[in-house]
């Protein structure tokens, strides 16, 4: 016996006649008897009370002995086997030979059923008003009406006599051939449901929940309104029941040697025993149970629900003292919810010692204790702010230290996560000190749990979303367990992104190492450092700045559009970088300016030259202290500084060229010159310096493709290429002179020209591979600037005749102008030749330019006769126009007068149809003149 629900009480003892059947009226005790009398009985306090105390008294059966108040003889000819009281109709309901109907209280007859008699089974369905009894094969169904009493409604034929039947909803189940059948109560249509058993009657026992439970042998089955059977366990008595009531939450049967009383809650388990002998009846009252022997009465009255919730809460068998805590009445709203609290945090203690760790923590919920209390159930569970030390933490926790806490701490990842399985709902941030300070602990109890459960996943989930971890708990969790991704995370959602920079760049530098000190299942590479910075940007450049050098270098390109999709000003990241990391100052503008060449300052271009220059310099004051120097060496950084003066338009050439050694970088040299427009010089180096014809004309090419454009042919178009013959015409004075001319270059003060020149060239274009060179109009002019500062022409007698007599280099001439005989004039060409140079030499260049020159002679001939026709043409059509007729007749008119014209002078409008008279048309251009005049005035 799990504990008392019900205690057992005498009613009444020692009656006259043998009890057949039992029923209750209010506070009175019906009892019929095997005569077929009727005796009421009363409670002996009720029966001493005075009439009018009596209104007053409870309509409950009371735990004393009954004594008797009336006997009614004859009540029946024959025995009563069953009877009911119809309450909601104030009838008394009794089956003898037939079934007759009183009226309470003083039991009048009303009426009896004579097609009922012989009946074997009844049934009353109180809702409806319906009476469904059995006789013989036959099944009838009677309604009370109210007026007319009870009139039958439908009649329905079994297969057998009926043992047993009751209401099943709108159907009934009768008990025919030791089968529980179901009968529709509109057709008559009958489903069988089972066979009742071998050994005990059928038993049929509607519930509250309008299933009915049928008994089989020492089962009982639960079926729905329909017959079929509910999945939801057996109630399984030690014996065949005879008799079965429900009063919730119990089911009482009575059985040979005993009463049983079971739970009806799954899986029906049995609560009480009460050992009573040669009990004939059992019938339900209104506040406990009737038991009827032979000639006395007994009732089970049950145990106060308060009293049975202790006796179960201390017996262990918490689930049935919280099913019992719900049936407290409203009333007791304030002891339910102190009591159910205390029994689910006593039951949540005793599935922890058990290791049923998730229902404990389901129960720890129900009880709504302090998130404190049970996290303190945790030892491995460090909370932000330190648990009071007089809370009583039972033994459980030195059991769960033992065990380990991986199962323990599940449990509680398993019920905290039900109520946060998406960041996105915590929306909700609390405003009240305790509010956070909750929030802090169970945000930071969880994360420790998942950590110790090994769900990093859902670490990394939390530390994305909104949370209140506490920062310097989970720090040391975390280093110490090396999650480097979670405190990664835990950084950046507090703002620490210092310190998460830091990390993040230790461990990208230990994942370059064969043996990383950091054993981690991540890869970490520089971009993820990039990828962190982006959103840094717009907030801390210093900090994007300090922790991008340590990508700059690994991944240039991405690191560039890092500092371009933040819009960090390009002088900034030069300057950070000219302090902190001046090697990779050249990386970043080359980027910048490959990248973006318009977003480049002339500043930054010119910073970068200068890089390339100095490592160019350092690199060859290291070989000629080595002696191992030579023009023909190059290395990427001296490529680079080529490429840059080449194409790159905003910078100083003239502070380039004085930190040039006067005997070395001869090709930097030739470049500054041409951006300072001095060809013949920088053509001079190309040819007689570093030896390289091809790049002489490579340099005339540059030139005449970027001025060319915008110049005529035959004017300053081939200025540089005679430029570059006079170069092959006179090596000996040209060699001679170089080096004193780039010295006064250099040295000189007065460098207006040289300035102006200059600011004219840096407005032409910008962009890494485009030369840009300006070329004068002027053909003379050219020549001259071409020349340097020596102020003599280039076409003057006498410096011919002397060059002349000087080696000339006429094989390369005559190569130039095979070459590029269609960019040279002819003319001017031929006078620069030496006059012992052969015809048949000039062929290849001749040739092709004479045969060009005859085919645009035929081309303008052409031209111009086809032009002559078309004058002509416009001629014809001209005299067309003017051949215009005009016929006039009798019958032409005036547009003006509308008179006829006859004999008169006219005139005739230009679309040549409209005439006037010459007097009309007269008077009418004096009128607009008039008109204008006196228009004129008023203004």
């Amino acid at each position: 016996m799990v504990h008392t629900a019900y205690d057992s009480r005498e009613l009444l003892n020692d009656c006259p006649k043998k009890i057949n059947a039992v029923e209750y009226y209010g506070a009175k005790l019906l009892l019929a008897c095997s005569d077929g009398s009727l005796q009421i009985y009363g409670s002996e306090s009720a029966n001493r009370s005075s009439s009018s105390d009596r209104l007053y008294q409870t309509l409950e059966l009371k735990k004393e002995l009954y004594v008797l108040e009336r006997n009614v003889n004859g009540f029946s000819k024959k025995q009563v086997w069953s009877m009911e009281v119809l309450a909601s109709r104030e009838l008394l309901l009794s089956l003898s030979e037939s079934i007759a109907i009183h009226r309470l209280p003083n039991l009048e007859p009303v009426t009896v059923i004579s097609k009922a008699k012989g009946a074997s089974a009844y049934s009353w369905e109180d809702r409806r008003g319906f009476l469904c009894f059995a006789r013989q094969k036959r099944v009838c169904i009677f309604r009370h009406d109210g007026v007319r009493g009870f009139v039958e409604v439908k009649e329905f034929g079994v297969p057998d006599t009926v043992r047993s039947m009751s209401w099943c909803g709108e159907n009934i189940c009768v008990g025919v051939r030791r089968e529980y059948t179901i009968l529709n109560a509109t057709n008559g249509a009958l489903y069988e449901i089972f066979p009742w058993g071998r050994i005990a009657p059928p038993v049929m026992v509607p519930l509250p929940s309008g299933e009915l439970l049928l008994g089989k042998d020492n089962l009982g089955v639960l079926v729905d309104q329909n017959g079929k059977l509910i999945q939801e366990g057996r109630i399984c008595w030690s014996e065949p029941p005879s008799r079965v009531v429900i009063q919730k939450p119990y089911v009482i049967a009575l059985l040979p040697k005993h009463i049983e009383i079971r739970s009806l809650r799954v899986p029906y388990p049995l609560i009480q025993t009460i050992v009573l002998r040669n009990v004939r009846h059992i019938q339900q009252g209104n506040n406990g149970i009737i038991v009827s022997l032979e000639r006395c009465l007994f009732g089970l009255f049950p145990v106060p629900l308060g009293a049975q919730i202790v006796q179960l809460t201390a017996s262990g068998n918490f689930e049935e003292a919280l099913v019992l805590c719900k049936m407290l009445p409203p009333e007791d709203s304030s002891l339910r919810a102190s009591k159910e609290q205390s029994i689910h945090i006593r039951y949540a203690h005793y599935l922890f010692e058990n290791d049923s760790y998730e229902e404990a923590m389901y129960h720890f919920a129900a009880s709504q204790v302090e998130i404190t209390y049970v996290l303190s159930l945790y030892p491995s569970i460090v909370l932000p702010k330190p648990v009071d030390k007089s809370t009583d933490r039972p033994n459980i926790v030195g059991k769960a230290a033992a065990e380990g806490t991986e199962e323990v701490v599940s449990d509680a990842v398993g019920q905290t996560t039900r109520s946060k399985k998406s960041n996105k709902g915590r929306v909700n941030i609390p405003t009240d000190s305790g509010a956070r300070e909750i929030a802090a602990i169970c945000d930071t109890a969880l994360l420790q749990a998942l950590l110790l459960t090994g769900q990093i996943v859902a670490v990394l989930e939390l530390l994305k979303g909104f949370n209140y971890c506490d920062m310097k708990i989970c720090e040391e969790l975390l280093q110490k367990g090396n999650h480097d991704v979670c405190l990664l995370g835990l950084y950046k959602y507090n703002s620490m992104h210092r310190e998460a920079l830091k990390l993040l760049h230790e461990l990208v530098e230990d994942s370059k190492l064969d043996q990383p000190k950091i054993t981690t299942k991540n890869k970490f590479k520089p971009e993820m450092i990039i990828d962190y910075l982006k959103p840094l940007c717009g907030i801390d450049h210093m900090l994007v700045l300090e922790f991008s050098t340590f990508v700059l270098e690994s991944c240039p390109t991405k690191t560039i559009e890092l500092f371009l999709s933040g819009n960090i000003p390009a002088d900034l990241v030069n300057s950070y970088l000219k302090q902190h990391a001046p090697t990779l100052r050249a990386t970043y503008l080359e980027q910048m300016l490959s990248m973006n060449e318009d977003g480049i300052s002339p500043h930054l271009q010119n910073e970068m030259v200068q890089i390339y220059l100095s490592e160019v310099l350092d690199w060859h004051a290291d070989l000629t202290a080595q002696n191992k120097w030579d023009e023909k060496l190059y290395i990427p950084p001296r490529r680079k500084l080529i490429t840059a003066l080449q194409g790159i338009s905003e910078y100083n050439p003239e502070a380039f060229l004085k930190r040039i050694p006067p005997d070395a970088l001869y090709e930097e040299r030739a470049i500054l010159l041409g951006k300072m427009n001095q060809h013949e010089l920088a053509l001079s180096i190309y040819v007689h310096k570093l030896h390289l014809p091809e790049s002489a004309l490579s340099y005339c090419d540059r030139v005449y493709e970027l001025g060319g454009a915008h110049q005529q042919y035959g004017k300053a178009q081939g200025n540089i290429y005679l430029t570059l013959m006079q170069v092959y015409m006179n090596p000996r004075k040209t060699t001679k002179n170089i080096e004193k001319r780039i010295t006064n270059l250099v040295t000189s003060s007065s460098t207006g020209n040289l300035k102006s020149a200059w600011s004219s060239v840096r407005g032409k274009g910008k962009g890494l591979g485009k030369k840009i060179v300006e070329i004068e109009s002027a053909e003379d002019s050219r020549i001259k600037a071409s020349s340097g500062e020596s102020g003599r022409s280039d076409y003057d007698t006498d410096e011919l005749i002397e060059e002349r007599s000087s080696t000339v280099m006429l094989d390369e001439v005559l190569d130039l102008l095979s070459q590029r005989w269609d960019r040279v004039h002819g003319a001017k060409t031929v006078r620069l030749l030496p006059k012992e140079t052969k015809l048949q030499r000039l062929f290849p260049s001749l040739g092709p330019l004479m045969k060009k020159t005859s085919e645009s002679c035929r081309n303008f001939q052409v031209i111009k006769s086809l032009r002559q026709c078309e004058n002509l043409q416009v001629k014809d059509d001209l005299y067309k126009q003017r051949k215009g007729e005009l016929k006039i007749t009798g019958d032409s008119v005036c547009s003006l007068c509308n008179k006829k014209i006859g004999t008169s002078v006219f005139a005739v409008y230009p679309n040549g149809n409209t005439i006037v008279h010459f007097v009309c048309f007269r008077d009418s251009q004096n009128m607009k003149a008039t008109r204008k005049g006196s228009f004129l005035r008023k203004r």
